[in-house]
């Protein structure tokens, strides 16, 4: 039989509707806890420089805590620049007196300590790393991305590079920045054995994890470092940087060590989000709020971890903003590729 492809897109979104839900309490959760929407209330169109001022919170946490507010419907936003929390939402989201609120039934989400960790974020600006995100999130994080890059990466991202599965069936230098529990690395290593990888992560969980994974082959290696100690040989074939530059504290220092690890005809591979640097056009995502909320909760907690923390979020790198920081930490040849993932752009940069 056929695949109904209207239905299977049906059960897709129904599904991962759901999970946008999840991540969308977690974000009414923080809001009833830190008394945003109080603050909200009656404050008119807002921008978040200026909720910054009134609560005394993060600038840069409330900006994306109010996107995912906006691509929730939950506040009013035509540009993603300023905001408004309409009376009515008010009734169900600010005033605890009156009988529409339902703010208090998302109390209990998360391990506590995890709620109040991002909690304290929205004080200090300080997010939490991912082994900061509670036990097990390193398991949550493949889980995520497993069938993607099952389907995807060593049938038809890496043929989409130039000359690379020549390279890699010779024997090629592969280094994984980002590893985390080293799926990709295993299903590379799986087609083409006779290479050799690396993989680094800065949580000692998921490291835990890859190392446990690799104990029986003696062709990959799995550091607990971040990219910038990458050592700066100019040797290597294939750097992949899988769906995690985004959630670096600081993507372009660890754009400038690629650069240096890298040999002259390398290639790094890069997968990051389908995203704009417009609001308009990202409204047209239907898992936007989501997007905004896992930002929060997740990608842009880690890329806030440090106090000189970039905090570019789920959505940070466009393809605009990508080219232009690949190009000043050197790249030369910079390819974007669509390759049948409807949430993430490949692309192919060159020194």
């Amino acid at each position: 039989m056929g695949i109904d492809k209207d239905l299977l897109k049906k059960y897709t979104l129904a599904t991962w509707g759901f999970k946008q839900g999840e991540a969308v309490s977690l974000m009414i959760n923080l809001g009833v806890r830190l008394g945003i929407y109080r603050a909200l209330d009656g404050a008119g169109t807002i921008t978040a420089s200026d909720l910054a001022v009134i609560t005394g919170l993060h600038e840069r946490w409330l900006k994306e805590w109010l996107c995912a507010q906006a691509a929730a419907g939950l506040v009013v936003s035509n540009d993603g620049e300023t905001f408004l929390l309409e009376e009515e939402a008010a009734l169900v989201l600010a005033r605890a007196d009156t009988p529409t609120y339902a703010g208090g039934v998302f109390s209990h989400l998360r391990h506590p300590r995890v709620v109040d960790g991002l909690e304290e974020a929205f004080r200090t600006g300080l997010g939490l790393t991912y082994d900061g995100q509670g036990e097990g999130s390193e398991h949550h994080v493949e889980a995520m991305l497993a069938p993607m890059a099952r389907a995807l990466l060593v049938p038809t991202v890496i043929p989409a590079l130039t000359g690379m599965v020549d390279r890699l069936e010779t024997g090629a230098k592969v280094l994984d920045i980002g590893c985390g529990t080293g799926l990709a690395l295993q299903l590379m290593r799986e087609a083409w054995p006779v290479s050799s990888y690396e993989g680094y992560d800065v949580s000692e969980r998921a490291v835990a994890v890859a190392r446990e994974r690799f104990a029986n082959f003696d062709n990959v290696t799995i550091h607990l470092a971040g990219a910038e100690e990458v050592p700066q040989v100019g040797e290597v074939d294939l750097v992949m940087t899988m769906d995690c530059l985004h959630d670096m504290p600081r993507p372009d220092l660890a754009m400038a060590a690629i650069r240096g690890a890298i040999s002259v005809e390398g290639t790094w591979i890069v997968k990051e989000i389908k995203s704009s640097s417009e609001w308009s056009r990202n409204l047209r995502n239907p898992m936007l709020a989501m997007m905004y909320s896992t930002s929060v909760a997740s990608c842009m907690s880690s890329a806030m971890s440090t106090p000189d923390g970039l905090g570019l979020g789920t959505l940070g790198l466009d393809p605009v903003t990508l080219e232009a920081m690949v190009k000043e930490a050197g790249f030369t040849q910079f390819t974007m590729h669509d390759l049948d993932d409807p949430t993430n752009l490949y692309y192919e940069i060159k020194p």
